[in-house]
C-alpha cells in the first residue's frame, strides 16, 4: 500500500508488497526490494539500492549526501541488504568519490533510533547499533558486531567479528574480533574486558573453540610484552584454528593499532 500523501519519484522502483507511509519521500535512482516498509515521513533521498523485507521507520533518512566538504555531487550510493531495520531518526549517508563510493549495510542488521552511518562505511551482516551510536566515515564493521548506545567511532576504524562495544564508548582504535570493549571510560586503564563469550556461544562456537580463543586473548592482551612479540608467541603457542588465524591476522593488519 502506498499512501496518497507519499511522494515517489517516477524513476524509483518498488518491489512487490512494498508499503510507503504518509508523507514519506522516495527520490530518484532508488530501488526497494519486495516486502519492505517505508514509514511515515521517512526519506529515501536518492541513489539507494535496498534488498527485501527491510523496515525504514518514521523520520529516518537514507541516501542523503555525505557530510564531507570534498563532496561535489558525484554519483555515489547506499546499498542495504535484506531484513534490515532502520529505526526512527537514524541516518545513512551515501559514499564519496574519494572513498569506496558506496556506503553498505549487510543483511539482518538493526540500526536503532538516532544512529548515524556516515559515508563509505562498510557494515557487515547481523550488526546491531544501539540508540545514538555514531559511525564516522570509512569505518569497516565485520559480521555480528554490537555497538553500544551513545558510542562514537572514529573514522577509518575497523571493528572485528562479534566484538561487543559497551555504551558511551569513544572508539579511536581498531577493536579486535570476539572481544568486549569499553573505550575511554574515566578511571580505567584498559579498554578490553575479555572475550564476548555469550555472543560466541549464541553464534554456535564450540567450547573448544572458545577455550582456544581465550588462550590467544591472554597472550595478546593480558601481558605487557610489545604487540609484535605477543603476535609471534600466539602464532607459536596457540592452535591455528580459523578463528585464531582471523584474530591474529586482524591485529597484524591494523593500521590504527588495536585497543588493549
Amino acid at each position: 500500500m502506498i499512501h496518497p500523501t507519499a511522494i515517489i519519484d517516477p524513476d524509483a522502483r518498488l518491489g512487490e508488497g512494498v508499503e510507503v507511509g504518509p508523507y514519506a519521500v522516495i527520490g530518484p535512482k532508488v530501488s526497494i526490494g519486495d516486502g519492505s516498509t517505508v514509514g511515515p515521513h521517512a526519506i529515501i533521498e536518492s541513489n539507494v539500492r535496498m534488498g527485501k523485507n527491510n523496515r525504514i521507520s518514521p523520520f529516518a533518512s537514507v541516501g542523503a549526501p555525505p557530510q564531507d566538504l570534498k563532496f561535489k555531487g558525484e554519483d555515489t550510493w547506499v546499498e542495504i541488504g535484506d531484513n534490515v531495520v532502520v529505526r526512527e531518526y537514524a541516518t545513512i549517508n551515501r559514499g564519496t568519490a574519494t572513498g569506496v563510493g558506496t556506503t553498505r549495510v549487510g543483511n539482518n542488521c538493526m540500526i536503532m533510533a538516532y544512529c548515524h552511518v556516515a559515508h563509505d562505511c562498510q557494515v557487515g551482516n547481523r550488526v546491531i547499533m544501539a540508540n545514538a551510536a555514531t559511525l564516522a566515515g570509512h569505518i569497516d564493521i565485520e559480521d555480528g558486531a554490537f555497538i553500544g548506545g551513545l558510542s562514537g567511532v572514529h573514522q577509518f576504524v575497523k571493528i572485528g567479528t562479534l566484538a561487543m562495544i559497551g555504551a558511551q564508548s569513544g572508539v579511536s582504535q581498531d577493536v579486535p574480533p570476539y572481544v568486549k570493549a569499553v573505550a575511554m571510560r574515566q578511571g580505567r586503564n584498559r579498554s578490553l574486558f575479555g572475550l564476548n563469550v555469550i555472543g560466541l556461544q549464541r553464534a554456535g562456537f564450540s567450547p573448544e573453540t572458545i577455550g582456544t580463543l581465550k588462550k590467544a586473548y591472554r597472550i595478546l592482551f593480558n601481558g605487557e610484552m610489545p604487540m609484535r612479540e605477543a603476535l609471534d608467541r600466539a602464532e607459536a603457542e596457540v592452535e591455528p584454528i580459523p578463528e585464531v588465524k582471523h584474530l591474529i591476522g586482524f591485529v597484524r593488519s591494523s593500521k590504527r593499532g588495536v585497543l588493549r
